[in-house]
């Protein structure tokens, strides 16, 4: 077996082990593999060992490979902070988008969306208490977005997603996404139905799976440590 599907084994057996120990299914918690700054090969490799889900941050990066790779049914998620001179590529390109975070980038891709392509699944990027990231909407602001985003036809909003500050302290991992998980449950109170909780990486998975993460967008733990550039 090569590294990736030996990583790839390691951190669904991580998941698992995550799921079990507070009585979740693992079926329930999506694997997205972040192959940014790593080549098509790795991807393909990633493929071969069962891996469908990959996430990429850059569109000058993601192109290029997503052409390379368009002969295997992948899913592409764009993970990475949208520009609005840059949606036309990620509304065509892209099965999901986690980091939406205005109005306005959520209109643009509703109306870049190829009709001949299923709605575009989005999730709302959230800031959960870094307030030096300029990225994600405030907390006090998703529910507004969230029914703003409902009422656009080309578009599937399908949950909530956050990057909270680094933290090794499993307690504080915690805190941060059951924000998100208390957030997204606020939100289907006002009847706006969603079913994901995108959080947790290679350091914070079991954190973000005890508190209902539904998909987890680990790089390090499946590919090593990324390509400099």
């Amino acid at each position: 077996m090569t590294n990736i599907t030996n990583n790839l084994l390691s951190v669904q057996k991580r998941i698992a082990q995550a799921a079990q120990s507070c009585d979740r299914n693992p079926g329930e918690i999506r694997l997205v593999a972040v192959s940014k700054k790593h080549p098509a090969t790795d991807v393909t490799e990633a493929w071969d060992a069962g891996q469908k889900d990959f996430g990429e941050n850059f569109l000058q990066e993601a192109l290029p490979k997503q052409a390379e790779l368009a002969h295997l049914p992948l899913t592409w998620h764009f993970i990475g902070r949208i520009q609005s001179n840059k949606t036309r590529p990620i509304a065509e390109q892209f099965q999901w988008v986690h980091t939406v975070d205005r109005f306005k980038i959520a209109q643009r891709l509703n109306e870049q969306r190829p009709d001949s392509l299923p709605p575009l699944n989005v999730c709302i990027q959230v800031n959960v208490g870094d307030p030096g990231n300029k990225a994600g909407a405030p907390c006090d602001q998703v529910a507004e977005l969230a029914r703003q985003i409902s009422s656009l036809p080309r578009l599937r909003l399908r949950g909530l997603m956050c990057l909270p500050p680094e933290s090794e302290d499993m307690a504080v991992q915690r805190g941060y996404f059951h924000i998100l998980s208390d957030l997204s449950r606020e939100i289907g109170r006002l009847g706006i139905n969603m079913d994901t909780l995108s959080m947790g990486m290679s350091g914070d998975l079991e954190a973000a799976v005890a508190e209902g993460a539904t998909m987890v967008r680990i790089g390090t733990a499946v590919f090593g440590q990324r390509i400099a550039t």
